[in-house]
């Protein structure tokens, strides 16, 4: 049973999602679908780019993931298949998958152009359903990747900002707002266990400072700041019971600096 995983921004007021199901149950009525989620805020692809990076090697091998943040749809961008060799990713060409490409060594790229693949009828508001799910429906039964157009390299690799160590430390950037307005960075657990280890350390974001990292939420008082080195192996930065996102007002891209004495 092939598993096939969508994430989008379209929530759940309309029938989009429902609709991407039912296109893949029409050609695939044996593939299990898992929703990742639905609530990316919209047209933010680098929020979507994100969230699939979190979840998408959690998966069994042979894994469909389809990812669908898709503000130019209807334009010159155009639907690709990132195969690796675990999974194999259905999306537009916009970046969605910026941290597949950063973190896969052995992949391959093709531009979706083969019709036989599609829907009958492609409108130019709703390629999830159009393209994309039928495309991953195809895919879960077993077509080869080769099958559905050219190998490209010029594909949209995205924007994914990345920590610089330096004599004093480290400089981030907020990555990520979770949905308890929990802060992630980009700062990975390796590098700040490596700059910090057996030193005297804060952590600076807007007119926060920590001194501490957590091992969990309730180590900090109800209502305290805290910082977490979280599940996704990133240092986060938090309030205990509240947004600490909405409290400092921070947003995604702002500046962290971890200073190391």
């Amino acid at each position: 049973m092939s598993v096939i995983t969508l994430l989008t921004d379209f929530g759940h007021r309309d029938a989009f999602v429902g609709t991407m199901k039912g296109v893949i149950l029409g050609i695939s009525p044996e593939a299990q679908i898992v929703d990742l989620s639905h609530e990316i805020a919209p047209q933010r692809i680098e929020e979507g780019a994100f969230v699939l990076r979190t979840a998408y090697a959690y998966f069994p091998e042979g894994t469909v993931h389809v990812a669908v943040v898709d503000p130019g749809v209807g334009g010159t961008r155009r639907a690709l298949i990132v195969e690796t060799p675990g999974y194999r990713f259905v999306g537009p060409d916009n970046g969605i998958f910026a941290h597949v490409y950063a973190k896969e060594t052995d992949l391959r790229v093709v531009s979706v152009t083969e019709p036989r693949f599609m829907l009958p009828e492609i409108s130019n508001t709703f390629h999830g359903r159009d393209v994309f799910a039928p495309v991953a429906a195809h895919l879960a039964l077993g077509a080869s990747v080769s099958d559905f157009g050219t190998e490209v390299t010029d594909y949209e690799t995205g924007t994914i900002t990345e920590p610089v160590a330096h004599e004093g430390g480290i400089t981030g950037r907020v990555l990520h707002i979770d949905r308890y307005g929990n802060i992630i960075t980009d700062i990975g657990d390796s590098l700040f266990l490596e700059r910090t280890r057996e030193k005297q350390f804060r952590i600076r974001l807007a007119d926060l400072v920590l001194d501490r990292v957590s091992a969990s939420y309730d180590e900090a008082d109800t209502g305290a700041y805290l910082a977490i080195l979280d599940s996704a192996g990133l240092l986060e930065i938090a309030i205990n019971g509240g947004s600490a996102a909405e409290i400092l007002g921070v947003a995604t891209g702002e500046r962290v600096d971890v200073e190391v004495k």
